[in-house]
């Protein structure tokens, strides 16, 4: 699944091109790609024909782009497989392309959204933005203080200045979940999937199975640390690809795969100590990790 970096490389892609572009036309050619709207297709396609796109943002995994008048929004989340590609007008339809959004942008003229997702676990939708509690802007890529109604309940990530640290250092206290798992959880910092959260633990030195509440301040100080310099590393790399379903909005894919020290490495020698990376079953997904450097600690 696409994490912070992945849709982060997406947003920022779109950008340039969205920014104060026209919707000129809206194609709903599979209607499971709007399972989180709350009308028909052809109540999208209304919604949506002639509104202008002010901005595009960001919070953990969701995208949206803010609509004029400033109370509505197109929300994104590209679940498993989805893609957001720019696309000349009057292309072919992609493969696996559910919605197509025409667009007329005053500097680079006529183009093409296509939202193309094998798997059919993304989605697009028409939500209403509400005021951010804290006041600050609702995501990266947007000054504005507000949030999709369906975003609002995503915690800000790692590389969100409005983050509060102190309430997720709180929220790691309270937690005799393994630390892995507070990672993952959206609602206490968003945009860190399985990619991440093992990178950043193998940065941190720390056992994915150890109790959040066990880590000591400093230990929670390095960890927040690697999460920062991982999504960043990522982010300059170009995100995460394993394969075609992630690519930016012109197709290519990223090359962060190059750099990882854990995720995916089972079997190969640690690049710190030497010894082999292992790999656990951890829910439905997996768990990459040194059992050397990263030892699970006694409770202090």
């Amino acid at each position: 699944m696409p994490e912070l970096p992945e849709v982060e490389v997406v947003r920022a892609g779109l950008a340039p091109a969205v920014t104060t572009a026209t919707i000129t036309g809206v194609s709903v050619f599979d209607e499971r790609a709007l399972t989180r709207h709350t009308g028909s297709g052809d109540d999208f396609e209304r919604t949506l024909t002639g509104r202008t796109v002010l901005a595009a943002a960001r919070r953990g995994k969701f995208l949206w782009l803010p609509l004029d008048g400033g109370a509505e929004a197109i929300v994104g989340h590209l679940g498993m497989s989805g893609q957001l590609l720019l696309r000349a007008p009057g292309s072919p339809p992609e493969r696996h392309e559910r919605v197509r959004l025409d667009v007329a942008h005053p500097v680079h003229g006529d183009l093409a959204i296509a939202f193309a997702d094998q798997r059919t676990f993304g989605s697009l939708a028409v939500d209403a933005l509400q005021p951010t509690p804290d006041g600050a802007p609702g995501g990266f890529g947007d000054a504005a203080a507000t949030v999709p109604t369906q975003v609002a309940h995503i915690a800000r990530d790692a590389l969100d200045p409005a983050l509060d640290e102190k309430a997720v250092r709180a929220r790691f206290s309270r937690s005799a979940s393994g630390i892995k798992r507070v990672l993952l959880d959206q609602t206490v910092i968003s945009g860190i999937g399985n990619i991440y959260a093992d990178e950043a633990l193998w940065a941190a030195r720390i056992h994915p199975e150890q109790p959040a509440r066990e880590l000591s301040s400093r230990a929670v100080g390095s960890l927040l640390a690697a999460v920062r310099a991982v999504l960043e590393k990522a982010l300059a790399e170009g995100g995460t690809s394993f394969d075609a379903q992630y690519v930016n909005v012109n197709g290519q894919a990223g090359y962060f795969a190059h750099s990882l020290n854990a995720y995916g490495r089972t079997g190969d020698p640690c690049p710190r100590c030497g010894r082999s990376i292992v790999r656990v079953a951890f829910t439905n997904r997996s768990s990459h990790f040194c059992a050397s450097c990263q030892r699970r600690r006694r409770a202090e």
